[in-house]
């Protein structure tokens, strides 16, 4: 009993809180703060299923008394009756002292004794933060027994906790060993406390999770602690009976005086919602479910709402709520991803996805590449729309200016600066007009040069045929051309 008191004590620190109102996920000025579902009974009503239950075909049994020649009082276990049955649906009924019931097995008569073992399953449905297993014997404690846990469906099965007046022999464990500081804090070990054969009946065993754990008074950084004490199914596994040693006389009365009997079977804890949520719920199929606060998400609250990105999920603790923090997005996107490199550079690690209004950036924060900013009319992002032919690049400036190959000009570069022709990808090439019979300017398509009045040729170089100042012409084109020659 004193076990099962410092296991209830456990719980008061086990889960250790920073107000009084652990309801609560949120404080009078609506600031997140860790809330808790109330601490449970989480057997209570919650089916067992047991490999192995006296009644089906009926068989007597008989109370061990303890006493040798004392007539024992036999009785009838049949699955049938209801006044004589033992089911594994009373392992976790109300438990009432004074009509108290039962789970009760085979008798030794019918083989239940080591190595066979007996297995009772308990599925909660959910996990649970569990504090402690208690459970009440309503024959006298078995010589070896295990529990066990699991913390998902299908998952392999740990154990918790050994049982055994023969430790080494039966489970290869020291027996009364411990845990120093540093070591495996997840590691079951064994005791002997609980072995003996008396009391006959109503002895109590109680397995605190965290007792004998160095970092139990740190549990808010102990992930390894915070890991142990989450399970999904409780197995307790019979596997020796306790005797007097007269069952090998094969007497049948003293064989059917010896099968395993529980009263009750509890296992305390809270609905597991990592600090989140202030109570569990059934969702609409049926299944328990932490109703989660803080912007998180999952079953257990232990992932963060979509587009709640902006930091990495953390159970809440007593000196910080880490409720989930929304994705900054500029208005221009509803989903985001956490990216722990830009937490790290940054310390913002919402990383925005499928930016809208041509944007890109962790944050939609910038245009996206080969766009630019509006200067006017609320900051759009415009395409920059430079010429793929006359552009050196498809991104513009801040303006939406390209820049442009050599001898081209428009903001998208898109033409021939004046004196150049046929764009090309090479850019624009000049203009080889002659200068005294043209203006200099040509066919931006062709090249052909702009003549002056009289003057003709591609280059604008030779004076037309007939021109009544034929021969001035010839003269200023023999000038200039003896002037180039002298250049």
């Amino acid at each position: 009993m004193r076990v099962l008191i410092r296991a209830l004590v456990a719980a008061s620190w086990v889960f250790l809180c920073a107000r009084a109102a652990m309801d609560e996920c949120s404080d009078d000025e609506l600031r997140a703060q860790r809330c808790m579902p109330e601490f449970v009974n989480a057997a209570f009503n919650v089916t067992v299923v047991s490999t192995n239950t006296c009644g089906s075909p009926p068989e007597e049994y008989c109370v061990q008394t303890g006493a040798t020649g004392v007539t024992k009082s036999c009785h009838i276990c049949a699955s049938g009756d209801p006044s004589n049955h033992h089911s594994a649906g009373y392992l976790t009924d109300y438990n009432n002292q004074q009509d108290t019931t039962w789970w009760q097995s085979q008798t030794m008569l019918a083989g239940i004794q080591y190595p066979n073992s007996i297995n009772l399953t308990l599925h909660l449905g959910k996990a649970f933060d569990i504090t402690y297993v208690r459970l009440k014997f309503h024959t006298s404690r078995p010589e070896s027994f295990a529990i066990y846990k699991r913390t998902r469906e299908g998952g392999p099965w740990v154990p918790y906790q050994y049982y055994s007046g023969s430790c080494e022999k039966t489970y290869q464990k020291a027996g009364r060993g411990f845990i120093r500081t540093g070591e495996d804090e997840q590691q079951a070990l064994c005791t002997d406390d609980f072995s003996d054969i008396s009391p006959l009946t109503g002895g109590n065993v109680a397995f605190s999770t965290l007792e004998g754990r160095p970092s139990a008074y740190n549990f808010d950084n102990s992930p390894v602690l915070q890991d142990w004490v989450t399970a999904t199914d409780i197995r307790v596994t019979l596997n020796r009976l306790n005797t007097f040693g007269d069952e090998v006389f094969n007497d049948p009365k003293v064989l059917k005086s010896y099968y395993y009997a529980i009263s009750d079977f509890a296992v305390g804890g809270r609905c597991k919602c990592n600090g989140h949520a202030s109570e569990c719920v059934k969702n609409p199929s049926e299944q328990l479910v932490c109703d989660c606060k803080h912007s998180t998400a999952g079953d257990d609250c232990s992932s963060c709402q979509p587009f709640f990105n902006d930091r990495p999920w953390r159970r809440a603790t007593a000196d910080n709520s880490n409720e989930c923090l929304p994705c900054e997005c500029n208005g221009r996107s509803s989903s985001c991803v956490f990216d722990p490199e830009l937490y790290r550079s940054s310390g913002h690690g919402g990383r925005c996805l499928s930016c809208s209004d041509n944007t890109d950036g962790p944050n939609c924060e910038r245009c996206l590449d080969y766009y630019h900013r509006e200067e006017r009319g609320g900051g759009r992002c415009l395409a920059c729309s430079c010429s793929t032919v006359g552009s050196e690049s498809p991104q513009c400036d801040d303006r939406g200016v390209c820049a442009c190959k050599p001898g081209v000009t428009g903001e998208k570069c898109d033409r021939c600066q004046p004196g150049f022709h046929s764009l090309t990808e090479a850019g624009c090439r000049p203009c080889s007009c002659s200068p005294s019979g043209s203006t200099q300017e040509c066919d931006v398509n062709t090249g052909q040069c702009r003549c002056k009045d009289n003057v003709e040729g591609f280059r604008c170089d030779r004076c037309k045929l007939g021109s009544l100042v034929l021969q001035l012409c010839l003269q200023l084109i023999k000038q200039v051309r003896e002037l180039e020659t002298e250049l």
